[in-house]
């Protein structure tokens, strides 16, 4: 007798957790995007969350926390429980730029997350508008220099990654360029074209369209190497300016993440990342696909933020 309620009470417990493993799976992954629906991150993590739900055979959505240059996004991932059913797409810029420009961003970037995987990388673009004379770029900035009153760069935002950039392009050319930021790219975009500045900074994504139209004219590239998008514009580098500028986008969690669940995860991204389709998607956006491992990405990320202190700590910027 005792033996069958022994053999009752263990089937119970079996069944009990094979209906919880059950229900695991069938909960809903989030994967949180700080900006709002339409743009380059966004599509990106459509891509991944499509390519995701097949050979993780879980339910995935894609949900927008704009706001904040993505720090409300970070602080409902940093809350999240490490379950690896909230995940988030994040551009470098708010592991790497924001911990030096807030006093308290809200989060600790080495401490509350879990790096899973970088998705790709990707370099910005200066671009010329009307009001700037003809010529490459160091007419331009012989122009300003010789001008001072129009050495203007516009950005979408005061704090990010292409304002410091513009601040180490004046910095290695001695080109007094003074910042003009702007409530996101589209206006910023509005008054390049209609030449209330002569300078643009931001993603290549941004301005391509357009200097392929011969509206706008893109006069460098910030990144290591050309851009595939681009390979007859040079990188800054190649015109005599040290300075490069890039970021990436990468896949993190919450902090505590299962060793199990964060290599499962992340053997899923490495194989969408290996399909043709996934990376033309990617190329089309003007990124490039560039796959790293969690290991290697928490490897850049503090090698990036070592690398953005000392220059954003010059500028003497900080933001609210």
């Amino acid at each position: 007798m005792l033996q069958r309620r022994l053999f009752i009470f263990v089937a119970a417990g079996a069944a009990l957790a094979a209906s919880t493993g059950l229900a695991q799976q069938g909960r809903t992954m989030r994967i949180l995007i700080g900006f709002p629906p339409g743009g380059t991150v966004d599509a990106i993590g459509r891509v991944l969350a499509e390519k995701l739900r097949s050979s993780l055979g879980q339910t995935i959505i894609v949900e927008n926390k704009p706001g904040a240059s993505g720090r409300i996004m970070l602080g409902e991932l940093k809350r999240a429980a490490p379950d690896g059913m909230t995940l988030a797409l994040v551009q470098s810029g708010a592991m790497v730029i924001a911990p030096w420009i807030y006093a308290n961003p809200g989060y600790d970037v080495e401490k509350d997350f879990t790096p899973i995987a970088r998705i790709s990388t990707f370099d910005f673009a200066l671009t010329a508008g009307p009001s700037a004379p003809e010529g490459d770029l160091s007419a331009v900035l012989a122009w300003m220099k010789a001008n001072p009153a129009n050495a203007n760069f516009a950005t979408a935002g005061a704090g990010g990654l292409t304002h410091f950039a513009g601040l180490l392009v004046s910095q290695a050319t001695g080109v007094p360029l003074s910042h003009v930021p702007y409530r996101g790219g589209a206006p910023a975009m509005q008054d390049l074209m209609g030449g209330q500045v002569p300078l643009m900074i931001d993603t290549l994504s941004q301005t391509l369209e357009q200097h392929r139209a011969g509206k706008l004219r893109i006069l460098a590239v910030t990144g290591e190497q050309r851009n595939r998008a681009l390979p007859d514009v040079p990188t800054l580098r190649e015109q005599g300016i040290n300075v490069v500028a890039d970021a990436c986008f990468g896949l993190y969690g919450p902090a505590d993440m299962p060793a199990d669940t964060l290599a499962r995860i992340e053997r899923a991204v490495a194989q969408a990342l290996e399909q043709s389709d996934v990376q033309e998607a990617i190329y089309r956006l003007g990124l490039v696909p560039d796959y790293a491992t969690g290991a290697q990405l928490a490897a850049i990320q503090a090698a990036q933020l070592k690398k953005w202190e000392s220059p954003i700590k010059a500028s003497g910027f900080k933001a609210e």
